[in-house]
Formats: C-alpha cells, sequence, structure tokens
C-alpha cells in the first residue's frame, strides 16, 4: 500500500490532482485506522489509465461516466466499449489533425529557411 505522497511522487502528480481525482469519484483509495489515504498496485494502475485517458483529452466528465460505469458492474460493457471506442476515434482525429499541422509547419519552415538563405547568398553577392 502506498500513501498519497508516494502515489504522487511515482506518477509525477500533485496530492492536489490525487484529491481532486478523489472529489470527481474517479477512485477512491482504501483509508487506515487514521483516516489516511492508502493506494494499492491497482489503484496505481488505475490512475495510469486514468491519466493516459486525460492527457488524450478526454474530458474529466467521462472519465468519471467510465469509472462509475465500471464500478456498477458487467452489465454496462457495452456501455464502457462504446465510450472508449468514442475516445479512440478522437484520438485518431486528433492524430490526423497533428499530422496535417506538422506538415504544414515542415512547409512554412523549410519555406522560410530557403528564404534565409537565399538573402545570405545574395548580401555576400
Amino acid at each position: 500500500m502506498y500513501t498519497i505522497s508516494e502515489v504522487a511522487k511515482l506518477l509525477d502528480v500533485s496530492t492536489h490532482t490525487l484529491r481532486y481525482y478523489e472529489k470527481e469519484n474517479i477512485i477512491i483509495p482504501d483509508r487506515n485506522e487514521n483516516k489516511e489515504r492508502l493506494y494499492s498496485d491497482m489503484h496505481l494502475k488505475w490512475l495510469k489509465f486514468v491519466m493516459k485517458l486525460k492527457q488524450t483529452q478526454m474530458p474529466i466528465a467521462k472519465i468519471r461516466e467510465y469509472a462509475r460505469l465500471f464500478e456498477e458492474g458487467e452489465h454496462t460493457t457495452q456501455a464502457r466499449l462504446e465510450l472508449l471506442e468514442n475516445h479512440l476515434l478522437s484520438i485518431q482525429n486528433q492524430l490526423e489533425t497533428l499530422a496535417s499541422t506538422e506538415k504544414m509547419l515542415e512547409e512554412k519552415i523549410n519555406k522560410y529557411r530557403e528564404f534565409i538563405n537565399q538573402s545570405k547568398s545574395e548580401t555576400v553577392k
């Protein structure tokens, strides 16, 4: 079991973030006799998944919904699948946008480099 500080350090997040996830019912840590939060390896695995969802722009409301569905049990499997499939489509759209933006930026950068190199060679003449 890990304390909130240990988990924060392991995952490179703040304790505030972990408390926020708890407030949003995204994670419910265990408690010891002093009411201090304790996290298991399963909690860590879940938090790593949550952080990947967040890094890929899944809104907290959707993460909360997924967590709620998971807690409700196996009868929500189809709804969880659909939620993750929709998020995968969103990621794929993000990748397409990033790829086209990367291409545009590379073209623009190359034009600037060409212009700068051409200006330098004309100055030398």
